[in-house]
């Protein structure tokens, strides 16, 4: 019972502060279609949902597989189960509202079906306006309740890697090391994965983003381990890079490269600061050795409920900084036929700075 007053004060005050910004958008209520936003809001899991927020009340619309399921999850919202399909029950219920309603929604998580369907079924009544990224935006900083989660997964996923690494040697493939990642993810309490595991060995690691493959790992080879584990929720993502064999002093060179831009763009966290700043703290680092054109994606990313959130440290990106985000700083350098070399850690965002969520080691380990 505890636990569920926690949850239903969470989403009160997430609803709460949703509606603050109904002014500012000249709204009367809000849609929200995207799943892990309705989570957010108001605590709901299922598949099939849609969340209508006005000034004084919520709505959740959801279908019969999830009668149960809504009674007991969802917090501070009315639900409606609707018998012929959620769009034609919002537009109903939008419908019956008297007067016009200016109706808010972020564009980019409605189809141009549904909004066509959910404007004939509403009426001529209903004006709708676009609210891009309002929820994201209040997700990008976390709660109490939250930071209690987040640090649970980071320390879940630390230990599994500090645990699975004695796995990744010559002769297995990187689906067997990735698949006994993801199985120690489930013994420690985990949910899943929160995206596929990266194992990408050889020349394949100097792929950001490669699966794994029924390739066997090889002696004097890199392996990027690139993990994340769903935890109560909440997502955790952690990359390592090991070397099977004795690393050239050009490898050792190029992996203390990579931490150090690492170091230095978590030095440069703390509340104010723009995540182009941390971005450009990275590649500064690289530039001095020349290296900074093998450095190919952004410096990092938020991360909560979805694996990416707000805000994105990168090129160009105004956000600043606030005390409770929690982000990623996964410098890499992806060299052709060499291979890659990527360290990533999740940092929290605090009055003094940034404190590193995720414990593995980052000493270079030559297996």
């Amino acid at each position: 019972m505890a636990q569920k007053t926690v949850h239903a004060k969470s989403a009160r005050s997430r609803i709460h502060r949703l509606r603050l910004s109904f002014s500012a958008l000249n709204a009367d209520a809000l849609l929200v279609t995207h799943l892990p936003n309705i989570r957010y809001l108001c605590g709901f899991t299922g598949s099939a949902a849609i969340l209508l927020v006005d000034a004084s009340r919520a709505t959740l619309f959801t279908d019969s597989r999830y009668t149960l399921q809504a009674r007991q999850e969802v917090y501070d919202a009315g639900t409606v189960v609707a018998p012929h399909g959620l769009i034609r029950a919002v537009g109903e219920a939008l419908k019956a509202r008297r007067g016009t309603m200016r109706l808010a929604f972020a564009p980019a998580q409605l189809t141009v079906a549904q909004k066509t369907s959910l404007q004939l079924a509403a009426g001529a009544r209903v004006r709708w306006l676009t609210a891009p990224d309002l929820i994201e935006r209040l997700r990008a900083v976390k709660d109490s309740d939250e930071l209690t989660r987040m640090r649970q997964s980071a320390r879940l996923i630390s230990d599994v890697w500090t645990a699975s690494v004695r796995h990744v040697q010559p002769g297995i493939s990187e689906l067997a090391v990735a698949a006994e990642i993801e199985r120690s993810m489930k013994l420690e309490g985990a949910s899943g994965p929160s995206f596929e595991t990266i194992v990408a060995s050889g020349p394949r690691s100097a792929w950001p983003h490669a699966r794994p493959t029924p390739k066997l790992l090889r002696k004097n080879e890199l392996v990027v381990l690139d993990q994340g584990a769903i935890l109560r929720d909440y997502c955790s993502d952690m990359t390592r890079t090991v070397f099977l064999g004795r690393p050239s002093v050009r490898v050792r060179s190029l992996y203390n490269a990579v931490l150090e831009a690492q170091a230095a763009a978590i030095a440069a966290i703390r509340p104010g600061v723009s995540a182009a700043t941390v971005d450009a703290t990275a590649r500064k680092v690289f530039k001095r050795v020349d290296l900074e054109r093998y450095f190919t994606h952004s410096t990092g990313h938020g991360l909560g409920l979805e694996i990416h959130e707000m805000p994105r440290l990168g090129r160009g990106e105004e956000t600043l900084l606030e005390v409770g985000m929690v982000v990623t700083v996964e410098p890499g350098v992806y060299l052709e036929r060499l291979g890659g070399i990527r360290i990533e850690d999740e940092v929290l965002v605090t009055a003094q700075g940034a404190e590193v969520l995720t414990s593995a080691s980052r000493e270079f380990l030559d297996l």
